[in-house]
């Protein structure tokens, strides 16, 4: 562990400072396979790491990514917003996809249940199967579930009515 309080008090109030939601600015000061460290503007240094913010990769990007280096590059400026004080590392762990709207919603909002949608199957599992809006099949939409980012999909909806 990093030490607490009495080793690092700048940096520990500085943390406690921050309020979840609020925007942070800062440069990206390394980039990693777990995520990327950010040298903020107003805070204190970090006793050990590149950077008091950190984004882990699934923060960077509402796209599935491989690597950080898909997104941001060292030295590049980013605005985030702050998720909560990891008082572990002693960091402020933010989040850059949050500063960016989600492509879902705007897609979900302009879909509606019972609306028929064209996509190619990208992958077969055991429940059913992953599609993509492109051409191939006609799928019909079942369920929008806003929560967990993803559409129901029935191909017997879509086929029974062009018999």
């Amino acid at each position: 562990m990093m030490g607490g309080r009495s080793e690092n008090p700048d940096l520990w109030t500085f943390l406690e400072s921050l309020h979840c939601g609020e925007l942070i600015s800062g440069t990206v000061a390394a980039t990693e396979r777990f995520g990327v460290f950010v040298a903020l503007d107003d805070g204190p240094d970090h006793p050990v790491f590149p950077g008091v913010g950190f984004i882990t990769i699934p923060e960077l990007s509402w796209r599935r990514i491989e690597a950080a280096s898909d997104v941001v590059q060292v030295g590049q400026r980013v605005s985030c917003e702050f998720l909560q004080f990891d008082t572990w590392n002693l960091e402020a762990r933010l989040s850059l996809r949050a500063t960016r709207p989600d492509p879902f919603q705007t897609f979900a909002d302009g879909i509606a249940v019972g609306q028929k949608l064209h996509g190619h199957v990208t992958k077969l599992v055991p429940f059913g199967a992953f599609v993509q809006v492109g051409d191939e099949v006609t799928v019909v939409v079942t369920e929008i579930d806003r929560e967990r980012r993803r559409l129901a999909l029935s191909r017997r909806q879509a086929s029974s009515e062009q018999q």
